[in-house]
């Protein structure tokens, strides 16, 4: 028995597809900088695919033949991961957060302003009393 057209059309088709999306197209060639670190781009990979075909005239082996196929590959940036310094940072491409997350990044700095805030009261708080010492030795100086 032949083979169908369709099927030449889709092969050819998928393997063009798969020649362009491999795994060093999600997760990039590394980069690295002077200073020893490594950069390793990740990237969102999407594809889809799609064929038809149609047959005319009579149904035996001399029926003609009409069909097409097409596919496209979106290949989107997401992520950087910094290796180096003794530690791995991924780093993400898109910045829109969400309110919990900006929260959470926020913390370590409101806790630092926090205990800032603290240490300045206790500061004023002793220098307070030592200029009230300072008042009362001063008084009972002039005094006795």
């Amino acid at each position: 028995m032949l083979e169908h057209p369709i099927k030449g059309l889709m092969e050819t088709a998928m393997q063009n597809i798969k020649e362009m999306v491999d795994v060093n197209t999600i997760v990039g060639d590394t980069i690295e900088a002077g200073d020893g670190t490594v950069v390793v781009p990740i990237s969102k990979v999407a594809f889809g695919f799609g064929a038809g075909g149609s047959e005319f005239g009579k149904t035996d082996s001399s029926a003609k033949f009409g069909g097409g196929s097409g596919g496209g590959v979106s290949i989107e940036p997401v992520a950087f991961m910094v290796v180096g310094q003794g530690q791995i940072k991924l780093v993400p491409v898109d910045k829109q957060t969400t309110p919990a997350q900006e929260i959470i990044e926020q913390v370590p700095s409101m806790v630092g302003k926090i205990v800032d805030t603290f240490k300045n009261s206790d500061k004023k708080k002793k220098v307070k009393e030592t200029e009230e010492k300072v008042e009362t030795i001063e008084t009972v100086s002039y005094e006795g």
